[in-house]
């Protein structure tokens, strides 16, 4: 049978709409397969698999004695959701449920389980209290997928505000953001583990495998060069000080072991509540703090978290004079009882400019080195530093370690400030050489004097003391780093013997403690150049035969009755923590 001219043409146009449709559907695979097929792939990916990550338990920070637990992480959850597995008829049940059990704006969960996505964040470090009601609410709703109740951990500090700037905090990621807590970090953190299950698109799983659990790695626990009871007795004389005094810009004391290198304790006023690290602690500030600009939020509550003993520099004043004194000696300069040696007018003429004792209305007269570090006469060090010149001068300098930063192995630690060496000249050595005109941290003060009284070793300051595996318990030591030999024993024993006179007889007497033979130095400084403001302040060794402690104490423009002096204002400070440190140190 013959095909007539009509039906081949149909038949023409059948196969060439055929092969039109072929071609597309070749060309629209060959896309999906070459251009758009890694893509597919990993929204199948992200749609099948669903991943939820599973927070390591972070390492506890124990205080140097083992017996005081100072952060520690507790067990909380982590609510999730996976959007696409639950039913469109239960996400605004679902969300109506979140909302109230955690406390939540509705409309932004809501917007959460509608989102077309694999997997969305509810609320982090929930009690499981409230974890809980949730939990029966899903087995009272039959709500078997789709809402994730899952093992998170909560980083909570015992003692609030103990040691705050020291310890510092963790964001919400468990991450540390500050003090030993980011120095730390990489040690306290461990590996995150994760829960893995591939599902279709109802939430049922493929295959028979179900969920794979990968086991997160715990931290491993740190304990602190801190003592605990050391560290509170320093928070509670230096909170007394800064309020009786009215010290406008707070103040810090650093008591560090001379032997070792350990920080005892390291506190700074006002301190803050580690549980609560972004309320801010000036009342002032708090009762405005919802008209402040976020700029300026952010700026208070930096200065908040400060550790101004590593991170804010200062003029030491004449505590500074144990080092011209240590470096004179060393020198063979002078000695510490040759009487008549030097001789106050009131004052000292040095490249054209007069530069006055602090008592030129009424000038010391004849003394040894011994009576002026007793009466810190500020001519007899410029006569020292004048005699040591700048190039020898400046190798003390560095030999006590104070031209470069510590190695306090805490975040923000500054350098000091000294005019350079070549540009040194006579007016600028003498007030050097009384501990004004250049800037220094008190962590580099505290460590220096260590060096004075310990027999001439300079050691970096210790925080850590060890760290502890906590899957096998096994305690690593960091061991003490004698970083170099400042002064001889003999030095060492020469300026303790002058430290103990300035406590018995001199500037330091308030600082005397019944029973202990205990050394020290004052000092007063201006807070800049005609600010008006002041920085005073005292730093103590005791015992003197057997040097366990060195105590500074910085105290930021005191206006109060008492005045600005170190000798009464600084001083007692140093004298009530030594006289409840020492026969806590006797009897340890």
């Amino acid at each position: 049978m013959e095909i007539s001219l009509t039906n081949k043409r149909k038949m023409v146009k059948t196969m060439f709409v055929v092969f039109f449709v072929m071609f597309f559907l070749i060309v629209r695979l060959a896309f999906l397969q070459f251009y758009d097929g890694n893509k597919l792939q990993l929204l199948a990916y992200e749609q099948q698999v669903q991943q939820r990550a599973i927070s390591a338990k972070r390492g506890t920070i124990y205080d140097s004695t083992g017996k005081y637990i100072l952060a520690v992480s507790s067990t909380v959850s982590t609510i999730t959701v996976n959007p696409t597995n639950i039913l469109k008829e239960n996400k605004e049940k679902v969300a109506k449920a979140l909302a109230d059990i955690f406390e939540l704006d509705y409309e932004k969960v809501l917007k959460k389980v509608s989102k077309r996505s694999s997997i969305e964040t509810i609320v982090k470090k929930v009690e499981e209290e409230k974890a809980d009601k949730l939990r029966e609410w899903m087995i009272a709703n039959n709500i078997e997928t789709g809402i994730n109740i899952d093992e998170d951990t909560k980083r909570y500090y015992p003692y609030s505000n103990i040691a705050s700037q020291f310890i510092g905090f963790c964001g919400s990621d468990n991450q540390g953001l500050d003090g030993i807590e980011a120095k730390y970090n990489e040690i306290l953190s461990g590996t995150n583990g994760s829960i893995q299950r591939t599902t279709d698109a109802i939430g049922e799983n493929i295959g028979n495998d179900g969920e794979n659990y990968l086991k997160p790695i715990d931290g491993s626990s740190i304990k602190l060069s801190i003592d605990m009871t050391i560290q509170s007795i320093v928070e509670k004389h230096l909170a007394e000080a800064c309020i009786d005094n009215k010290c406008t810009d707070g103040g810090n004391i650093v008591a560090m072991n001379p032997k070792t290198g350990d920080i005892l304790a390291m506190a700074t006023y006002p301190n803050y509540n580690l549980n609560k690290p972004y309320e801010i602690n000036n009342e002032e500030l708090k009762q405005n703090w919802d008209n402040i600009e976020q700029k300026e939020k952010t700026k208070a509550l930096q200065g908040m978290w400060r550790n101004k003993a590593i991170s804010d520099t200062y003029e030491p004043g004449s505590v500074f004079k144990l080092i011209t004194a240590s470096a004179a000696l060393e020198e063979k300069i002078t000695d510490t009882d040759n009487s008549g040696e030097f001789c106050c007018t009131g004052g000292i003429t040095v490249g054209g400019a007069r530069i006055k004792c602090w008592r030129y209305y009424r000038p010391h007269g004849s003394e040894s080195l011994r009576q002026g570090l007793m009466n810190s006469c500020n001519p007899v060090f410029i006569g020292l530093g004048q005699k040591l010149g700048v190039n020898t001068y400046y190798n003390y300098l560095n030999k006590f370690g104070l031209l470069s930063k510590t190695g306090v192995n805490l975040p923000g630690e500054a350098n000091s400030i000294f005019v350079k060496q070549e540009k040194c000249g006579p007016v600028e050595l003498a007030t050097i050489s009384f501990g004004q005109r250049f800037e220094i941290t008190p962590i580099q003060l505290a460590t220096a004097i260590s060096s004075i009284v310990n027999g001439g070793k300079l050691l970096t300051p210790r925080v850590v003391k060890s760290v502890i595996n906590t899957k096998t318990g096994e305690e690593q030591e960091i061991p003490v780093d004698i970083k170099a030999t400042s002064i001889s024993k003999e030095t060492s024993e020469k300026v303790l013997s002058m430290m103990e006179s300035v406590v018995a007889e001199g500037t330091g007497k308030n600082a005397k403690v019944e029973g202990y033979r205990v050394g020290g130095k004052t000092g007063t400084s201006e807070d800049g150049v005609n600010t008006g403001k002041y920085v005073t302040s005292f730093c103590g060794v005791a015992p003197i035969e057997d040097p366990q402690i060195v105590c500074l104490v910085t105290l930021y423009n005191p206006t109060g009755e008492g005045g600005h002096q170190g000798g009464g204002v600084a001083a007692p400070v140093g004298g009530k923590v030594l006289g409840e440190v020492l026969p806590y140190l006797e009897n340890k």
